[in-house]
């Protein structure tokens, strides 16, 4: 999985009842090789490093992004 800043992530949930996560990278945090994480901004406001997994997909921002740094 690979995002951008701006970007917005969906995490489905694995329980039964419990609403998706949502939220925008704020960071593209660089890893080992190809594993990256990010710096997410979620919906309630709070913000956390995120590590992908399986459960997520990303919604690409629809902006221009190539002017942007991989990282700020």
């Amino acid at each position: 999985m690979h995002a951008n800043r701006g970007d917005r992530l969906v995490v489905v949930s694995t329980h039964v009842g419990q609403p998706s996560r949502e939220g925008e990278v704020v960071e593209v945090v660089p890893g080992d090789g190809d594993l990256q994480h990010y710096r997410v901004r979620w919906n309630d406001g709070h913000e956390s490093i995120y590590f992908p997994s399986s459960d997520c997909r990303v919604v690409a921002s629809g902006k221009d992004r190539s002017s942007w740094p991989l990282w700020s």
